[in-house]
């Protein structure tokens, strides 16, 4: 009984100092009085754009095949094992807008994300080849059907397709094919901005009585020779596949690209403000999202008021690191694990905006899913300010969900196990959103 009472008691002391090594408290502390709030203000406040306008804009796209040769991990919902078909190649598109002494490369993956370390390897494979771009914006269309192999750590390995170097270094290589391709298609364009309302085909998933971003917003560019193109965004998550679904798909993205390209040369969907947003699909298969994607391009061609051309030729970037509160992946409403366990699991990777304006719209990337419900105040802001605003996630860095702050203490997959660096934030991105709205249109 002694020897008993002695393990019971080891066992309890174990687990006790298990407890205190892996647990801790969450932090309350109002944002604006940490240090990490500070720093990035600090950035915000000192930084300035790239660029430069000589009165005139170039424009070239190419796309390129990254579907690998042998079957990979799908990626998300959980462990899937590899796809069985393909059902839809994957591509990574490509825009290059600038002039002679500045260009800006949105590059888009039919991929879940652009993880940071992907980002990595593709910058140094676009620097080493000596492609003359002088800013990277990172988009995807996050299709929740696509490949893995693209996202590194335990997590990433245990449902998420893991890292797969032949694979990753595959995308990196295609990607410079098409941005080669795209640079050697640059010629004058004229630019369009088009906003679209489609608040029929998607729904609040967070709160379900709560607003949602009901627009897609696009830029249409066209060559004197007529070849045409389009960058889209859209707030609804692809998520229109059932689970069960074994086959490689880009989701309603890939097929309303597909529409389009009909009638353009290449069409880029670039995931919005999906934070808190679902699609309202007629159906979780193949013929579902078909119908869904058909639904949003008769949207598009139906509204033929809202387009109007860009106002002037100035082609400006910058990059605001973002410092963060340290990771707060939650247990219960008050208790969450120690940030070394969260960096193990997930990793420890640097955030960021990317802000490029072209003319007077105005682009703005974020590292979070941020919520489309903060959309409609950035947007009367910056259209008082004289510039179209879209805004898109996904750009090399990955920091979980942004939502707002209400909710914080909600039981509830975004806020509870997809706000890693809560509490907060909301109104931290509301803040640096804002700024770059300000900075964005500045002269």
């Amino acid at each position: 009984m002694r020897v008993f009472f002695k393990v019971l008691i080891g066992l309890v002391v174990f687990l006790i100092l298990l407890a205190a090594g892996s647990i801790t408290s969450v932090d309350w502390t109002p944002y604006q009085e940490k240090p990490y709030y500070k720093e990035t203000m600090g950035f915000l406040d000192t930084l300035s754009l790239s660029g430069s306008d000589q009165g005139y804009l170039l424009g070239g796209w190419a796309r390129a095949n990254i579907t690998p040769d042998d079957p990979v991990p799908l990626v998300a919902y959980r462990p899937r094992g590899n796809y069985e078909f393909v059902q839809d190649s994957s591509f990574v598109k490509t825009i290059i807008l600038g002039n002679h002494d500045f260009k800006v490369a949105f590059i888009n993956y039919e991929l879940l994300i652009v993880h940071p370390e992907m980002a990595k390897t593709i910058t140094e494979a676009i620097q080493q080849k000596d492609v003359p771009i002088d800013h990277l914006y990172f988009t995807a269309t996050h299709t929740h059907s696509g490949m893995g192999g693209t996202i590194p750590g335990p997590v990433g390995n245990f449902a998420l397709g893991g890292w797969n170097d032949t694979l990753v270094d595959q995308i990196a290589e295609n990607t410079v094919l098409a941005l080669k391709q795209a640079l050697v298609g640059m010629d004058t364009v004229k630019i369009d901005f088009k906003k679209s309302h489609a608040g029929d085909f998607v729904t609040n998933r967070l709160i379900a009585n709560d607003p949602v971003d009901p627009y897609m917003r696009q830029i249409n560019l066209a060559q004197p020779n007529g070849i045409t193109a389009s960058l889209l965004t859209y707030s609804a998550h692809a998520t229109c596949l059932s689970s069960r679904f074994m086959g490689l798909s880009g989701d309603y993205p890939f097929y309303l690209s597909k529409k389009m390209e009909k009638e353009q040369d290449l069409v880029i969907f670039a995931a919005g403000a999906v934070g808190s947003h679902r699609p309202k699909a007629p159906g979780n298969d193949i013929e579902g999202i078909r119908q869904y994607a058909f639904q949003l391009d008769s949207v598009l061609n139906r509204d033929t008021t809202s387009t109007k051309p860009l106002v002037g030729h100035a082609v400006l970037a910058g990059k605001l690191p973002i410092k963060l509160r340290e990771p707060h992946f939650r247990i219960s409403d008050n208790w969450r694990i120690r940030p070394w366990l969260f960096d193990w699991a997930i990793g420890d990777y640097p955030a960021h905006f990317d802000l490029v304006r072209i003319g007077n719209t105005l682009f703005i990337s974020s590292s979070g899913e941020v919520s489309g419900v903060f959309y409609e105040d950035w947007e009367k802001q910056a259209t008082a300010m004289g510039l179209n605003l879209i805004v898109t996630t996904f750009n090399g860095g990955y920091i979980g969900y942004i939502t707002p702050d209400k909710y914080y203490q909600e039981d509830l997959y975004e806020v509870r196990d997809m706000n890693f660096y809560g509490p907060y934030n909301g109104a931290y991105f509301q803040e640096l959103v804002s700024g770059l709205i300000e900075l964005g249109a500045k002269p």
